[in-house]
């Protein structure tokens, strides 16, 4: 069956994590820096402190759209509706870094956040600089999920893709809403 070779492959390249990039100073950093995501309450307090900024206040409207396109249909319709488990009750041996999670792994939330907040980032007019910031971000989030083996590969894949998307729906929509206002 196709879902269990990807499945397969998966656990394949998490354990190639484990045996070949696992360190101390990882082991520290990683579970500390995934805690940002927790609920999306790093990127939300983002969303937060742009509305509060008057010169800002537009991107605080299309963060906080793109990361409640995030939430319903990323968290609570396609989470649910795919229902896949986490990959640590697959694996034997595994020595979770965090806290075993209670909702369902695809697509990854923490990603998908991370990459709406990182993809209204890129449409800002800011210094490059700061933009590729959002994207390391964004990566080093992604890759925290895998390091800490709480997602298969494929949900952070697929949490980067539907990030992105979600982040390039709330620039336009918010745009769209914003003109309408205007007229």
């Amino acid at each position: 069956m196709l879902s269990d070779w990807i499945t397969g492959i998966d656990l394949k390249i998490l354990d190639w994590i484990a045996e070949h990039i696992r360190s101390n100073a990882f082991d520290s950093f990683f579970p500390i820096f995934t805690f940002l995501g927790d609920k999306g309450w790093i990127f939300i307090l983002l969303a937060i402190i742009l509305l509060l900024i008057p010169k800002c206040r537009v991107w605080g409207v299309k963060l906080a759209v793109s990361l409640t396109l995030g939430l319903v249909i990323g968290n609570i319709i396609l989470k649910n509706a795919v229902m896949r488990i986490r990959p640590y009750n697959l694996a034997q041996d595994v020595v979770l870094l965090v806290d075993e999670l209670k909702d369902y792994s695809f697509p990854s939330g923490h990603t998908m956040a991370a990459f709406e907040f990182c993809t209204v980032v890129c449409y800002m007019p800011i210094k490059t600089g700061y933009k590729l910031l959002a994207v390391l971000f964004a990566l080093l989030m992604a890759f925290s999920r895998l390091y800490l083996y709480v997602h298969f590969p494929t949900d952070v894949l697929a949490g980067a893709l539907f990030g992105t998307l979600f982040g390039v729906m709330g620039v336009r929509i918010a745009d769209i809403c914003l003109k309408k206002q205007t007229v």
